[in-house]
């Protein structure tokens, strides 16, 4: 059962580009403030976004850096699939890395990067709640995120070059982890090809690949 819930936690973790933001108002103290945040996630399942400086909600985490944040997909049958994190946010310096993933899923940003006011945060989780339709929600310690082979930054990049080429009927590879991997298709539509086998260390990661392209092509047809 805990690993039905963290394979939807990753799903949805990899579903879409934005996710809604609740953080801790200082205008309007004890009240939420929810906003939209573009995002990604780092090695270890970890959302990352570039917030500016003069946005309400970076404002609010300078002051409490609690906040929750939530991805939502609909389902083929018209329910509704649920994450919702529950921790921390805190700013982080970035690595050449990093930032090179962040701008292959979100490439507008790089005009951002430029202006000085912008700077990278990182969600840590404490717990998330799965909600994969009705009656189906259950909590999920923070820490079940961490769990998969963590596929550092550089071997991200080495291999999103290397197997940029056979995904490119599919759309643009833009990153790997050790469940899956994530695409954009021609119409600016995210994809998601998941391994059968997850999570996988990165050696495992063409092989699997390839197969999930074979299996998706296989299934369309």
């Amino acid at each position: 059962m805990t690993a039905s819930r963290l394979e939807l936690a990753i799903e949805l973790l990899h579903s879409a580009d934005e996710a809604a933001l609740a953080t801790q108002s200082v205008s309007l103290p004890g009240h939420p403030f929810a906003s939209q945040v573009p995002f990604i996630t780092d090695e270890l399942q970890r959302p990352v976004m570039l917030l500016s400086g003069l946005a309400e909600h970076t404002r609010n985490l300078a002051a409490d850096p609690r906040a929750s944040l939530m991805i939502a997909r609909t389902l083929g049958d018209g329910e509704v699939a649920r994450l919702s994190l529950v921790g921390d946010i805190t700013r982080i310096a970035a690595d050449e890395q990093l930032v090179a993933r962040y701008l292959r899923y979100h490439p507008h940003a790089a005009r951002f990067l430029q202006l000085g006011d912008f700077a990278f945060h990182r969600f840590a989780p404490r717990r998330a709640m799965t909600i994969g339709g009705f009656a189906r929600a259950a909590w999920l310690e923070g820490e079940r995120l961490l769990d998969a082979p963590a596929i550092a930054a550089e071997v991200d990049a080495a291999l999103v070059e290397s197997l940029a080429a056979i995904c490119a009927t599919r759309g643009r590879l833009l990153g790997l982890d050790s469940h899956g991997a994530d695409l954009r298709d021609a119409h600016g539509r995210r994809l998601r090809l998941d391994f059968a086998a997850a999570p996988l260390p990165a050696a495992a990661i063409p092989a699997a690949l390839r197969a999930a392209l074979a299996m998706s092509d296989a299934s369309a047809r």
